[in-house]
This record gives structure tokens, sequence and C-alpha cells, in this order.
């Protein structure tokens, strides 16, 4: 399998999952239809939005090729109108965290190969990885008032950039590139896997009265 279709396979899956999870948070929050889509859509296309901003790239990838609108909008309904068949609130909340999971860890790569692409220090390719990654789940979160994933204690942003870094380091070394980008995408989700599984955090500071 040639680089560019492990890409756009990657990209295909990154948009889908995200928007996934932003359909489902809607169900959650007894939106309706329109607002789902809407909700999925800034999830599923937020980070790579920001990315193609910041590194010039304009217009957009989304307006230039619409297919990654329908797979957005594609992903959130479908979380919207499997959340109801989770019985559970805790059921639908688990799957909606793994499903941002896989959204992680395919956008910060995705973003670090933009930001490499683009002429980018690889200092700027990390940050565009992470800020691909954790931009619209963070867009996401705040419009239906919830303190977003990325600002919590849990291993998130960290695990974005680990992948990202890992992509970077692969590319620089000069291997395979179809690897790199899967093994990159991996290790980002199993780091936010382990941290979702085993409750990994960071240490948060605590103020008293």
């Amino acid at each position: 399998m040639n680089v560019g279709t492990v890409f756009l396979i990657l990209d295909f899956a990154g948009i889908g999952f995200f928007a996934f999870s932003g359909g489902m948070l809607a169900a959650r929050k007894s939106l309706d239809p329109f607002g789902a889509a809407i909700l999925g859509a800034v999830a599923g296309m937020g980070g790579g939005t920001l990315r193609d901003v910041l590194l010039g790239e304009l217009p957009v990838y989304w307006i230039v090729e619409p297919k990654y609108l329908w797979i957005a909008l594609g992903g959130a309904l479908l979380g919207y109108f499997l959340a109801p068949g989770a019985q559970w609130l805790a059921t639908r909340r688990i799957v909606l965290i793994w499903a941002d999971a896989i959204g992680l860890a395919v956008f910060c790569v995705l973003g670090a190969r933009a930001g490499l692409d683009a002429g980018a220090h690889w200092t700027i390719a990390l940050l565009t990885g992470v800020m691909s990654a954790a931009f619209g789940g963070l867009l996401r979160d705040i419009i239906v008032n919830d303190v977003p994933l990325v600002l919590r204690e849990d291993i998130y942003a960290l695990a974005a950039l680990a992948g990202a870094a890992a992509y970077v380091t692969g590319m620089a070394l000069g291997l395979d590139p179809s690897w790199v980008t899967i093994g990159a995408a991996l290790f980002a989700f199993v780091l936010r896997g382990c941290a979702i599984q085993f409750k990994w955090s960071l240490p948060a500071i605590t103020i008293g009265d």
C-alpha cells in the first residue's frame, strides 16, 4: 500500500470517528439531528481547518474536496442515531471516548505531516500535529458546555504530541513513510488507550479555599 493511500484512509477515518463522537455527544445532550450534524462537522473538520489556516493552505481542504464534509456529516448522523441503542449512559460515553481516541491518533500524524510538507521546522510540525488532533474535540466540547478533554488531567494532548513526535522522528531517520505513518498513529492510540483504560493522568495542582 503506497503512502498516499495510507494517508487517504487515515484522513477519512479520522474525520469519520471524530464526527461520530460529535454525533454521540449531540445525542447525549438531546440536540436535534441538525445540531448533531453541526457538532460532528466541527469535531471532524475543526482541527484540519485550523491546521490549513495556520500553514496558509487556503482554501481549506474540505472546501477544495467537499467529500470530506459529507464524510463528517455521515459520521455525525451515524453516531447520533446509534447512540439511543446504547441503553446506559456510561456505555455511550465509553464509545464516545474511544471514537475520540481514534480520531486523535490519526490527526496528530496527519497534522505533523502537513507541517513537514509545508516546509515548517520540525517543532512547528509537532504543534500542527497536536492542534489538528485536539482542536476539533476542543470546539465540540465547548459548544455543548463540557470541560474539554484536552483541558482535563487525562493524558490527551500528550498522546497526540507523542504520536506527532514519532512520525517526525521516523521521517527524519528516513524510514518507510507508510510504516512510519501507521506506527505513529498506533503509538498515539495505544498511549491514549492506556490512559483511558488504566486512568493514567498528569498531576493537577490543588489549591485550598
